[in-house]
Order: C-alpha cells, then structure tokens, then sequence
C-alpha cells in the first residue's frame, strides 16, 4: 500500500543547491517511489550552531511502498553518499534529509518520530512545503500554515530558479 511522505532537505557545503538537487532526483529512484511534489529553493539562515554557512532548502513529497524505518534507512543512505558527517549537532553538511511527515503517522520509537518533531518550528520547512501543499496538515498539529508565525524571525528566502543557457 503506497503511502505519501514529506521529506525535508538541506546542505551547505559542497555546492549546496546542487547537493539538494541530486538527492531529489535520487528521492525518484528509491524502490518503490517516486517524486511526486518538489519544491523551489530556498536559501535560509543556519538554526543553532550559527557559525556556518547558509543552508539550501526544499521539501518533496513521494509515493512509497517503502515503510517509514525502511524510508528512513534509505535517506540515509543518500546522506551518507553524499558525504554526510555528524561532526556534532546542527554542524555543517553536504546533505541533511529528514523524513517529516509519512502519511497521518504520529509516532515515537527509538531514531524515527512522525511527524518530524522541529518541523513546526522550522520556516526553512513551513514555506516550501506550503508551496507544494498548501493544505498540508501535521499531524498531532493541525494546520501547517497556522505555524508561519512562530517563524516570522527566521531568515528564509525563495530562490529564483536556475536560468537556462542558451547554446550558440
């Protein structure tokens, strides 16, 4: 039974949007997924350890088979291809995925809460999966939107989309 889960991703270090971008492109290849929803860009200031470079942020949605540890697992092993190290909490990376929502699952066990338990008070994950799902609910939370104001402090701006060269 195919499920819809809300990823979260972020980098900032090693070509940031271009680590963001892979890993949406390897989201629709997981087995038993495929991309759905993506969103724009964004570019926000780093949360907590802050002496940092700015963070690249987006929000997908996939369909997948795949249960929510096993879904799990597989984001990390992206990270972990794209050279993520867990230096110390909040440090710097190539490449962050969290499993945000899975579904209306609202649970706890060890490694893996849902919905993603920092979600509601993140603008970095608000705006963009406000972008691709406007209506989106939290469950245990109600409405996505009605946690915008809690992030009004927080720098977080939408990217312009690539340009496209022309070739000669």
């Amino acid at each position: 039974m195919s499920v819809i889960a809300t990823i979260g991703l972020g980098a900032n270090l090693n070509d940031p949007a271009a680590q963001v971008e892979y890993a949406l492109a390897e989201l629709d290849r997981l087995p038993g997924t495929r991309l759905l929803a993506r969103s724009s860009l964004y570019a926000s200031a780093p949360v907590g350890y802050v002496d940092q470079p700015d963070f690249i942020n987006a929000v997908a949605q996939v369909e997948t088979d795949l249960a929510p540890r096993a879904l799990l697992m597989a984001l990390l092993d992206i990270e972990h291809r794209h050279g993520r190290a867990r230096s110390f909490r909040n440090a710097p990376r190539t490449l962050d995925l969290d499993l945000l929502l899975y579904g209306d699952a609202h649970f706890h066990e060890e490694g893996l809460t849902l919905p993603h338990p920092r979600m509601t008070e993140r603008g970095f994950v608000l705006l963009p999966l406000l972008e691709i799902a406007p209506e989106a609910s939290i469950p245990g939370h109600g409405r996505a939107a009605s946690w915008l104001a809690s992030c009004a402090d927080q720098s977080v701006i939408v990217l312009p989309p690539p340009v496209a060269t022309a070739r000669a």
